[in-house]
């Protein structure tokens, strides 16, 4: 076994299978736990506007790259239209809120929902393609998508979107940011906690199994048919809703809110955060986070010291440093942030028996 797989300090064991497959096994990872949310509970107290607005859109993008890690990580099947069921969530939880006066409370699973079925619709390809041609026809999927939001112009406003307001509930006007963000928060945490124990699930070693080896997990009884369409469905559920909270976060459904260029940025943060893990959700996130936000004070420098470096390059500086990012991350370290942690984790719990 290697370094990785020493998941438990020494002196630690486990004499139940309910303790064994506990997420968190020792009163250290309780404390840090807690600790970490009190943090997060806490943190509209003590942080500027401008850094909560971007944990809030880190936190729905998580939510989004969820998904993709359910359908890329565990089922295996390229996917670059999570932008595209984002847009559907989006558009549903505001048309549900505006043309049927649904609370945002509804509207939001149901974006979830529409969303999934959706998903369901464009993932029928998969069975009979997979690989790069999948990906195409994901890629189709947002072209569609895209066009019938903007075309259906009677109903989803067109190139004018649908504004929509944030939720009451009760005295709590959740307008403000400070009172918005505890919905994300909640809502990171609940899907945080499903795709961790998706994968821990008949259905989540059921989707690990045709991730490995399709032809396999068909001969050992595994429905390919069913289970790559709850993967489309699974994974679009979670786009559709993290669409349905950045409409309201914006307080519109606006069709250049969902990007195409997104979709491939997404992915790329489940390479570089490691592809298969959830804790590789986070890291690729906040990877990609902290380079846009080292992007926008580099940008506007660079260009101050060299004044021939136009300004629609400073611009572009995110894009540059997330592409070179990813290459880097495929060439020196392919398994992703994860799985490097995972290493320096082992590492520090064996110390200072090496052996």
């Amino acid at each position: 076994m290697g370094l990785a797989g020493n998941r438990l300090p020494c002196g630690i064991k486990n004499y139940t299978y309910n303790r064994d497959m506990a997420i968190f096994r020792t009163k250290l990872h309780w404390g840090w736990l807690i600790a970490f949310l009190v943090f997060l509970l806490t943190m509209p107290l003590f942080v500027s506007p401008p850094f909560l607005r971007s944990v809030m859109s880190l936190m729905i993008t998580i939510v989004a790259v969820l998904g993709l890690h359910i359908i890329v990580g565990l089922c295996g099947q390229i996917s670059l239209g999570q932008q595209a069921f984002m847009a559907v969530g989006g558009y549903a939880a505001a048309i549900l809120a505006t043309k049927f006066g649904l609370p945002f409370w509804v509207v939001v699973p149901l974006g979830g929902v529409i969303a999934s079925m959706i998903g369901i619709i464009f993932g029928l390809p998969s069975l009979r393609i997979k690989g790069f041609y999948l990906a195409v026809s994901t890629l189709a999927a947002h072209f569609l998508i895209m066009y019938i939001l903007i075309q259906w112009a009677s109903v989803t406003g067109g190139d004018n979107g649908i504004k929509v307001q944030r939720p009451l509930l009760g005295p709590i006007d959740f307008a403000s940011d400070q009172n918005f963000y505890y919905i994300i928060l909640v809502t990171t945490v609940l899907l945080t906690f499903f795709a961790k124990n998706i994968s821990r699930m008949a259905v989540g070693r059921a989707f690990i199994a045709i991730r490995d080896n399709d032809l396999a997990a068909e001969i050992m009884g595994i429905n390919l048919f069913y289970y790559k369409l709850l993967a489309f469905a699974i994974s679009s559920f979670f786009c559709g809703v993290a669409g349905a909270l950045y409409t309201f976060y914006i307080t519109r459904a606006d069709p250049v809110a969902w990007p195409l260029l997104n979709s491939v940025w997404q992915l790329g943060m489940l390479i570089i955060g490691g592809i298969g893990s959830v804790m590789g959700v986070f890291f690729g996130a906040a990877f990609f986070k902290l380079l846009e936000l080292m992007a926008a004070i580099l940008g506007p420098a660079i260009v101050a010291i060299v004044p021939s470096f136009q300004a629609s390059v400073a611009a572009s500086l995110a894009e540059i440093l997330w592409g070179l990012a990813i290459v880097f991350s495929l060439v020196f370290e392919p398994r992703g942030i994860n799985h490097r942690w995972e290493i320096t984790k082992s590492l520090y719990r064996v110390w200072p028996f090496a052996y």
